[in-house]
């Protein structure tokens, strides 16, 4: 695999994990509900909002790497 197909396969997943788990934390921090059943948290923040967060520095790196190569 190419690593310019390799970084456009990981910006569309990162795009997947940001939209589900930007889902999640929306319903967690502004519906205060849990769509999936047992929510946990860490330091006083749903776990979802974390990986929000990842997702979006994995996007923003994969989007780097795409823009670098051309």
């Amino acid at each position: 695999m190419k690593m310019e197909s390799a970084l456009k396969a990981i910006l569309v997943l990162s795009i997947a994990g940001m939209l589900f788990s930007g889902y999640l934390s929306y319903y967690e921090l502004f519906k205060k509900a849990c769509p999936i059943g047992g929510c946990s948290s860490l330091l006083g923040l749903p776990a979802c909002v974390y990986g929000f967060a990842m997702y979006i520095a994995v996007f923003a790196i994969s989007l780097l790497g795409l823009k670098g190569r051309k």
